[in-house]
């Protein structure tokens, strides 16, 4: 059926609703706005699915994420009654139609017979993440769009491990979903069973989160000495960082100051352009209010509370906004120097990041004895090696971080944590208050310790259906076309992570990279510098990300911005 077919048979089914039949009609003399909403289906790969919320086969609404969850349904019902009994964990957090998805979500496993258990609030990723395990529940559900724009909402899926589906298992969903045609054949449930089948959230599970918590803290008495008096800043930016966050702050005993302006949901995140704490101008409003009562540090978290952006005072007293590379090399060093410390570090001790975070934590690890891994983006894949290890007790995970502001410490949830990465930077802070000393001097410390590290990544937006097509056509380009240098930075080897394989440029030797497969090129460079280009999983967007290594900032500035052009000639950006 072609999309204006598929259009016609959803505006005239009886089952639509009154918002979904007003919303289609106030597009009908728009052909363009028809075939984005029906001209494809959205996507469901191993993050789930994101999308516009609206009405349409391509974007998100109670029809859409009513298949995927009848899908996830069929996938369960083949594990059998005991799976079924167990039951599914449900979260959502302050976005547009979270909690009516969560609804939706909740109903139709109900009519299928499958138990659920979903928070009645808005609850972060992490405590998601860790209900699955608490409960022993066969798989979990959150509705969020993470940190995109007011417009989106997403579906993201979690195995029985707490981390979000392994693509083998999510291929086999997959699969249950493309079955269903009809998008208004999924079941309701009987009112019988709903009452049998939904339940509330258990309040316990919120009790363990944070004692689980409170096990990860490393300077108790930093803590205590200056907790009190910390002036700390923090944002929830409308999200459901809110109630975790201040709580694990009060229960250390670390003073706390709340934007009140963005304390309470809001799902059009009016204060901010868009709701996401890598930027500064999203944490410019605690950054105001940390100015007027000469505080420290400011904090802000995401929708879904899995991603913290930092601010600190610089030697000149100013608020600088730390990149999610430096907040990380922050945690690394801050958790492996107190480990160390206190005689508590692991002989087996794993780091984990993703290849395209700070090449600079592979000399950090190196300093302490601690084996460092590399994984594609995606916290998954850091929950997969969490598993692993909890499985052959090869190593001891201890940290893991993304350099797009996601950090996880502790085993409890196997996704990104800003509560606990909250916690862990407060008392940071304290540590580094109780020795006479300044976060940011401490991270120029580590630039001198290790040499100086520009990170930094662009984003190149794509619009229409084909969005993701013609990114995976740039990157593909890029895979055919020879590259010897980046202006004055030589290559020394090309990784094409779709075929697994790294490449000598010199001297034309292949070897395994020993990664999972997706579709991205990563340059190495001579001097431990990299260049990565892989387009966006969760939006249009192809990502280019620069690591350089330079004597100095003014160096790194430079070279950066020579390699940023020569790589913009490349893909004819």
């Amino acid at each position: 059926m072609d999309y204006k077919k598929v259009y016609q048979s959803w505006l005239t089914n009886r089952k639509l609703n009154a918002e979904g039949k007003q919303e289609l009609e106030s597009v009908k003399d728009n052909n363009e706005e028809i075939e984005y909403r029906f001209g494809a289906e959205l996507e469901f790969g191993t993050a789930g699915m994101r999308g516009i919320i609206g009405y349409g086969t391509n974007m998100m609404n109670v029809l859409t994420v009513g298949r995927a969850t009848q899908g996830l349904a069929e996938f369960i019902k083949t594990l059998g009654a005991e799976a079924m009994a167990r039951g599914v964990a449900i979260s959502y957090d302050t976005r547009l139609k979270s909690d009516k998805f969560a609804e939706v979500t909740a109903d139709v496993l109900a009519a299928n017979g499958i138990k659920s258990y979903k928070f009645t609030a808005p609850h972060p990723v992490p405590m998601l993440s860790y209900s699955v395990r608490a409960l022993n529940a066969v798989a979990g559900i959150m509705i969020t769009a993470s940190h995109n724009p007011k417009i989106y909402n997403g579906y993201k899926v979690y195995g029985a491990d707490g981390a979000q589906m392994s693509p083998e298992d999510t291929a086999v969903v997959v699969g249950f979903i493309k079955k269903i045609d009809d998008y208004f054949s999924v079941p309701s449930p009987t009112i019988e069973q709903v009452k049998k089948y939904v339940h509330d959230m258990p309040a316990k599970v919120d009790k363990k989160y944070y004692k689980e918590l409170k096990k990860l803290t490393l300077s108790k008495k930093a803590v205590k000495q200056c907790g009190k008096d910390l002036k700390l800043v923090y944002t929830p930016v409308h999200g459901s960082g809110y109630v975790p966050v201040t709580t694990i702050l009060s229960k250390l005993g670390i003073n706390t100051t709340v934007v009140e302006e963005q304390k309470n949901p809001d799902p059009e995140f009016s204060t901010v352009e868009v709701p996401n704490p890598e930027f500064k101008e999203t944490l410019s409003k605690g950054i105001e209010l940390a100015n007027s009562i000469d505080a420290t540090v400011v904090f802000g978290t995401d929708p879904d509370s899995d991603r913290l952006g930092v601010a600190v005072k610089n030697d000149e007293g100013e608020f600088e906004a730390l990149s999610g590379n430096q907040t990380g090399i922050l945690l690394l060093d801050y958790i492996l120097t107190r480990l160390k410390e206190e005689d508590a570090l692991p002989s087996n001790a794993a780091v984990v990041k993703s290849f395209v975070t700070t090449g600079m934590a592979k000399a950090i690890c190196q300093k302490f004895g601690v084996e460092l891994f590399e994984v594609p983006v995606g916290f998954k894949f850091i929950g997969e090696k969490i598993k692993l290890w909890e499985r052959d007790h090869s190593h001891t995970f201890v940290f893991g971080f993304e350099e797009s502001c996601g950090y996880l410490r502790g085993t409890h949830a196997r996704d990104k944590d800003a509560v606990v990465a909250s916690m862990l930077c407060a008392e940071m802070v304290c540590y580094y208050t109780s020795i006479g000393k300044t976060v940011y001097q401490r991270l120029q410390e580590i630039y001198k310790t290790y040499g100086y590290v520009l990170d930094c990544n662009i984003s190149i937006p794509f619009k229409g259906l084909n969005a993701m097509k013609e990114m995976n056509a740039v990157v593909d380009g890029l895979k055919a076309t020879p590259v010897k240098a980046f202006d004055i930075y030589e290559v020394n080897a090309i990784r094409d992570y779709s075929k697994n394989l790294k490449t000598d440029v010199k001297t034309g030797a292949t070897c395994e990279i020993g990664s999972p497969t997706t579709n991205c090129v990563y340059y190495e460079l001579e001097n431990g510098s990299f260049i990565c280009v892989r387009p966006s999983g969760t939006e249009p967007k192809l990502k280019i990300y620069f690591s350089v290594k330079a004597n100095n900032k003014a160096d790194a500035e430079a070279a950066l911005e020579k390699m940023q052009a020569a790589v913009k000639k490349i893909i004819n950006a």
